[in-house]
């Protein structure tokens, strides 16, 4: 989860890892006879064989309390540390079973069950050189083994590392072809590498061999409906729902169907699949750290303190902002809305809702999970109900028609900071337009929303147009290869932190004719605060709402690829419409 993307969590592709189960059935029983055979004292060997009983009854935390204490009494019993880190791991005890795994495996390396176990672990916690390395090391006793090779290709995707994971991958495939996970985790690298007509072979070939198979069912529906198919996809993706095999799957499948049903325009169901986000098995979820209750849609706020925090990325916070306004009318005169943001924002935030007391969260990530706090709220009592900023959309934007008119944004930058903006743009010549073409986070399956910088050639060729960088982070590379490949010259403002300045950001982008990219956390801070803006994105993005436009900013103009991919068609036609705009003229700065 990043806080400066505006959309960090989409349809992502389900790869088949990290698969298998520490306590499944076959290998309890493995544990069990390797116990039995172990030379223990008689004390500690029942009350290991007692604790197995109570794992294979699916009674983890019992078995676990009867590990450690068999464990006191010898403490050189590796299947007992085997058996105490499968037990914590059922429980969620993350740090608990990573101590346990690694006693396990400090006493016998060899075993690739102990291996595997804590590279899965190790996986899920993102310590991924970590699980790399026990993936290998398995596979070097066991050439192909079917969950260990699964697992390293699903770790070389998330890396990036998609040839690598192709390798691995294709070795187990031509060892064990009837192996569906290894055709669907296959099918979601080469995907990420753009190839889809492969990629959906894959998928199709792994329901041949499990037509009951829940994630290709899953990653099925996203490519159909990326294509337009929509119909199939959301029966694809009913049918995922209703086979899914874990917790954690059911909440992205939810969540996935949340975003169809928005991207449809079916709000209604749209927000309620949406709450899929905040259930504890979701992928990255927040820990809202509150012991007050929690407002629904719905529930009266007349008079109450509503607490609210910003959810999700940075751009979100701006994004589900649009609601705010809502919020402060509900509660009335007589109630109070206090909102937790990311730290950066609030010099923004509080100059555009002074009816709003503002606090900053702190997001603490331990053991991979996400734990936020709001840092100024010391006496929890005085707040009535609190929210994720999100239920503001289920409560106040139930249909295309209840988002507002405002073309001016409902922010508001800073006024001076606009004018020595203005100033400084004036020895531009032309049009002004400030450019985002990428994200901080590049992951295996966010790259692709973004155009290849060489597709920017048309736009940043058009004459009458002097360019701006809006982008945040290191784009010196980018900038070197538009200036050296296109002829293009983009002007990067002196002395501000595009990243971090973002009051200043705000005011940067309103001070230029027009801002043009991607969604990410400027283009979003550019919007709502009312400046022209040019969103360049795919149709099927959800926030789209089922339109043709951007209805959470009035003023958004959006350009789509006709098909997955198609970049190259779609920038040449914001070239074409930016020749236009540019014989316009500039209205942006004050030296004209």
């Amino acid at each position: 989860m990043s806080e400066e993307t505006s959309q960090p969590i989409r349809r992502a592709p389900m790869d088949g890892g990290p698969v298998g189960d520490a306590a499944a059935p076959a290998k309890l029983a493995r544990l069990g006879a390797e116990i039995a055979s172990f030379k223990a004292t008689r004390a500690a060997l029942r009350q290991l064989q007692d604790a197995l009983a109570l794992a294979n009854a699916d009674r983890f935390s019992e078995a676990a309390s009867l590990a450690e204490a068999a464990l006191k009494l010898d403490g050189n019993i590796v299947y007992g540390w085997h058996l105490l880190g499968i037990a914590r791991d059922k429980i969620d005890d993350r740090a608990g079973a990573l101590d346990a795994y690694e006693r396990a495996f400090a006493l016998s390396p060899a075993d690739p069950d102990i291996a595997h176990d804590l590279g899965r672990l190790a996986f899920r916690m993102e310590m991924y050189p970590q699980a790399e390395a026990l993936f290998r090391h398995c596979l070097s006793s066991q050439p192909g083994a079917r969950e260990a090779s699964n697992n390293l290709g699903a770790l070389l995707r998330r890396l990036m590392r998609f040839d690598e994971a192709v390798d691995v991958l294709r070795t187990a495939i031509i060892a064990e072809p009837e192996a569906a996970m290894l055709w669907l985790t296959l099918g979601t690298v080469i995907g990420d590498q753009g190839d889809i007509e492969q990629a959906e072979i894959f998928y199709r070939e792994a329901l041949r061999l499990d037509p009951n198979y829940a994630k290709a069912l899953y990653n099925l529906s996203n490519m159909l409906f990326a294509q337009g198919e929509t119909a199939e996809a959301l029966d694809h993706c009913r049918r995922a729902i209703t086979l899914a095999d874990t917790p954690e799957d059911l909440a992205m499948m939810r969540f996935s169907m949340a975003t169809m049903l928005l991207g449809l325009g079916d709000l209604e169901q749209g927000w309620a699949y949406y709450d899929a986000r905040l259930d504890k098995a979701f992928a990255e979820p927040i820990h809202f750290m509150t012991d007050r209750p929690r407002w629904t849609a719905g529930a009266d706020l007349s008079a109450r303190h509503l607490m609210l925090f910003g959810e999700q990325g940075l751009g979100d916070e701006i994004l589900f902002a649009n609601a705010l306004d809502d919020a402060l009318d509900a509660v009335g005169p007589e109630g109070r809305v206090t909102l937790a943001v990311t730290d950066r924002l609030l010099p923004l935030f509080r100059r555009s809702f002074p009816g709003v007391a503002f606090d900053k969260h702190l997001t603490l990530k331990r053991e991979g999970r996400a734990f936020r706090a709001a840092a100024g709220v010391k006496d929890w009592s005085d707040v009535d109900l609190w929210a994720p900023m999100g239920e503001l959309l289920k409560a106040y934007r139930p249909s295309i028609e209840a988002f507002p008119e405002r073309p001016g944004g409902f922010m508001a930058p800073d006024a001076a900071r606009v004018a020595h903006w203005r100033e400084a743009l004036s020895d531009l010549p032309g049009l002004k337009v400030g450019i985002l073409w990428t994200s901080l986070v590049l992951n295996a399956s966010r790259y692709q929303l973004f155009a290849p910088f060489e597709h920017w050639e048309p736009v940043l060729r058009t004459p009458g147009v002097s360019f701006i960088n809006l982008q945040y982070g290191d784009q010196s590379a980018a900038l070197a290869h538009a200036r050296n490949q296109f002829g293009a010259e983009v002007w990067t403002p002196p002395g501000i932190d595009l990243k971090n300045d973002l009051d200043d950001v705000a005011a940067l982008c309103c001070a230029t004719d027009l801002v043009l990219g991607f969604s990410n956390a400027t283009f979003n801070i550019a919007a709502a605060c009312g400046a022209p803006a040019w969103l360049v994105g795919a149709k099927a993005a959800w926030t789209r709402l089922g339109t043709d436009r951007y209805p959470w900013y009035s003023q958004v103009r959006a350009f789509a690829p006709e098909s997955h991919g198609a970049w190259e068609a779609v920038m040449g036609d914001i070239a074409q419409a930016l020749a236009l705009e540019a014989t316009q003229g500039t209205a942006a700065c004050a030296a004209g």
